[in-house]
């Protein structure tokens, strides 16, 4: 991945180069996350239960991958839209919770220990890169979370209506808005390199837990 992104960078700024992140790592275009998840009859209370349990794991807590990053502070193109980034995705938190209460317990599928182990360690993974002390990552990671949240919106909402939780509005800044910044706080080469790597490993922590996810769904077929 790290050759890919050097070659991305040639000819590309940070703008087109997270779009096409977003295009190959993205849970719109993940085949769990975009359909499947959907399509299991029966067993779609469990895959949408199952998802906003682990979705809680990964950023239920405060502070998150956003506040971290606004916590960093000497990001003068991007501090008000981590400000209200940071309050947008305060919502979000409290929106889902509140869906995983309705949800109920975690359903219940083979290899339940392996699985909180796997997720236990994105939350680290992605925590270190908002802790990053390299100029941009934080701020990569945290604008590829505001970009992703929008497919990973579609199985909260989906979540919310099968357990009896009201929709609430999106909190989070504009998909416009958010690449906004991301073409004005790139403003150095390797401040660039350096939010590109934090929204890549962000999205690859994300696919890990779509798969992680399509897994269990697998797993517990015939349970």
């Amino acid at each position: 991945m790290e050759s890919n992104q050097a070659d991305l960078l040639a000819p590309r700024g940070a703008v087109d180069i997270i779009g096409a992140l977003l295009r190959a790592d993205g849970g719109a275009h993940h085949p769990y996350m975009a359909g499947e998840i959907f399509a299991a009859g029966r067993d779609l209370p469990r895959n949408l239960a199952d998802a906003v349990h682990y979705l809680c794991t990964l950023h239920g807590d405060h502070p998150g991958i956003i506040d971290l990053a606004r916590d960093k502070g000497g990001f003068g193109p991007a501090a008000e839209w981590l400000d209200d980034a940071a309050s947008g995705f305060a919502q979000e938190r409290l929106y889902l919770t509140k869906v995983v209460v309705a949800a109920g317990p975690l359903p219940s599928t083979a290899g339940q220990a392996d699985s909180a182990a796997a997720v236990a360690g994105q939350r680290h993974a992605l925590e270190m890169l908002a802790r990053s002390d390299r100029t941009g990552c934080a701020i990569g990671a945290g604008l590829a979370l505001a970009l992703d949240w929008r497919a990973i919106r579609t199985v909260i909402d989906a979540a919310a209506q099968r357990f009896g939780v009201e929709l609430t509005p999106p909190a989070l800044p504009s998909s416009r808005a958010t690449m906004m910044v991301a073409a004005a706080a790139a403003g150095s080469v390797s401040i660039e390199r350096a939010m590109i790597f934090g929204a890549q490993q962000m999205l690859v922590q994300h696919r890990g837990l779509w798969d992680l996810l399509h897994a269990r769904q697998l797993a517990r077929v015939g349970q």
